[in-house]
């Protein structure tokens, strides 16, 4: 579960390498964001390669999508789900992707959400 000051990692080619949580959307007094969920971040970490040709900078923030937390969590077969770190891809304020691919495999539970795109950007899918 992603909370508020959580440090998340970016997967995508937008130029960012950590963000940190700053703001739920989808609720009122909202505590927690799983996978699948919206979230607002402020960049922390960019790369160091060209920083003019970024497409964000650091001290920005932006919208994200979550993509996989350290939390178990419940797959539909009943078997129990955890990844190695939190990990985002950024999204533009019109729910466009900032990046054009994904490096990191995605969680089966996007084919449910608004963000079905993902899965074909992606690395690959974890059942």
């Amino acid at each position: 579960m992603i909370q508020k000051g959580t440090v998340l990692k970016v997967i995508d080619n937008s130029g960012a390498k950590k963000a940190a949580c700053i703001h739920m959307y989808d609720g009122y007094r909202k505590r927690y964001a799983k996978v699948g969920d919206i979230i607002k971040v402020a960049i922390k970490k960019v790369k160091k390669k060209n920083p003019e040709s970024l497409k964000i900078k650091k001290g920005e923030m932006s919208k994200a999508v979550v993509i996989s937390t350290k939390s178990l969590l419940n797959s539909f077969d009943g078997n129990l789900k955890k990844t190695d770190s939190n990990c985002v891809v950024l999204i533009s304020d019109q729910n466009k992707y900032v990046g054009t691919r994904v490096f990191s495999p995605l969680d089966n539970r996007l084919r449910y959400t608004k963000y079905l795109k993902l899965l074909s950007i992606g690395a690959g899918v974890i059942y």
